[in-house]
């Protein structure tokens, strides 16, 4: 959809994590951007979206919250690509039309058409636009391109113009009201999202178990464990030789070093957590309920989206004198094979630095073996299917 590329281009630093997979925003994350003389506090919410579990009803839930408080509201919607050899009109999606009656009228809303890179001839735009108008009276209805940052000043402009003059409340080089140790989660799923297709994005949550940050400079060391629902999609995460697992925390960990400008030190776990996602203890455990991430009292902008498997409207075919084919903005993830999975055990880790870990190192160990280990391991793995909390070295 676009939310939270909007939300980066908006900051100038790529704060909140973006991917291809659908629902990949599960917290509202607040961001704080500087325009002109204007204090803009910006919540990227979840998309609503039909829940299947609960965390999708908790993540529905985040976005509500979110919008009950909002000052203004960023409806985006996401252009639809062109097909075949005649363009079609383009018509507002069912999904849209019943989340824009859903949102009362509280607040002035401004509607964002995304991706409109995605349509070569911008005369489609004018007819969708006019739909739209017929459904509600908007504050403003603004194209934009946030991948390409093509109509984020203009976005903010007119922001700015309907929010309520008050003072600052955070500082010029303030960015966001979440922790350091909440990106750091954040930035180790946003690897996975990249890395893997599938039910395997949706099925993984981060914990982290340790994040320490001396006082004064130094490394920052970071332990954490992947939550995955079943042993095959733990195989996946871990990959051959836990190739993929490596490829993971390098990444992440140098998302994390841009974020704290120090050098960081990731240790990272695969336990499986069998159906986390229907379960509300373990949904609280990994900081899926009550946390929205943002002051009850702030003044924010909420970005709201309804994906929905209906099809949009074909529209009319109309002739535009061009045969421009679309050029398809959306990346791809990375497929691994069954062949190169590692099944491993139900627990298995990976330093920053490539080494693979057994289920009986400790946080910072190095690797031992023996007889009393392997039975320790052998109760965790017995625990790890049944769903209880992670073993107490992970923690």
């Amino acid at each position: 959809m676009g939310k939270s590329t909007l939300l980066n281009a908006a900051l100038g630093h790529p704060l909140a994590i973006v991917s291809p997979t659908p629902q990949t925003t599960r917290d509202a994350i607040l961001g704080v951007a500087h325009h002109g003389t204007a204090e803009l506090i910006l919540l990227d919410t979840p998309g609503l979206h039909r829940p299947m579990t609960e965390l999708g009803r908790a993540m529905n839930e985040a976005a509500r919250e979110a919008a009950r408080s909002a000052d203004l509201v960023l409806f985006m919607v996401e252009m639809p690509f062109t097909q075949g050899d005649k363009a079609r009109i383009p018509q507002p999606h069912p999904g849209d039309v019943t989340l824009l009656s859903d949102l009362g009228t509280e607040a002035p809303v401004i509607l964002i058409l995304n991706k409109i890179d995605r349509i070569h001839d911008k005369r489609l735009l004018l007819p969708l636009m006019a739909a739209f108008g017929k459904l509600r009276d908007f504050a403003a209805i603004i194209p934009l391109s946030a991948l390409r940052k093509d109509g984020v000043h203009e976005v903010l402009d007119e922001a700015a113009k309907h929010l309520p003059e008050t003072p600052w409340q955070y500082g010029a080089e303030e960015m966001t009201d979440r922790p350091t140790r909440f990106f750091a989660s954040e930035y180790v799923r946003e690897q996975i999202l990249r890395a893997t297709k599938a039910e395997v994005p949706h099925a993984c949550a981060v914990q982290i178990d340790r994040f320490f940050e001396p006082a004064g400079g130094g490394v920052v060391h970071i332990d954490a464990t992947i939550h995955v629902e079943r042993p095959g999609q733990k195989a996946i995460i871990i990959g051959a030789g836990a190739e993929m697992l490596k490829r993971i925390g390098t990444q992440a960990r140098g998302r994390i070093e841009e974020l704290v400008g120090r050098q960081v030190n990731l240790k990272l776990w695969v336990r499986v957590s069998p159906d986390w996602r229907k379960s509300s203890r373990d949904l609280e455990q990994l900081g899926y309920r009550g946390a929205t991430g943002a002051s009850s009292e702030a003044s924010t902008l909420l970005y709201a989206q309804l994906p929905d498997d209906t099809e949009a409207p074909a529209g009319e075919i109309v002739e535009l004198g061009t045969d421009d084919e679309d050029d398809g903005l959306e990346p791809e993830g990375i497929d691994i094979g069954d062949d190169d999975i590692d099944e491993g055990q139900d627990e298995a880790g990976v330093d920053d630095h490539g080494d693979a870990a057994s289920d009986d190192d400790e946080a910072g160990d190095d690797d031992e073996a023996d007889e009393a280990d392997e039975a320790d391991e052998a109760d965790d793995d017995d625990d790890s299917t049944e769903g209880d909390e992670p073993a107490e070295d992970t923690q």
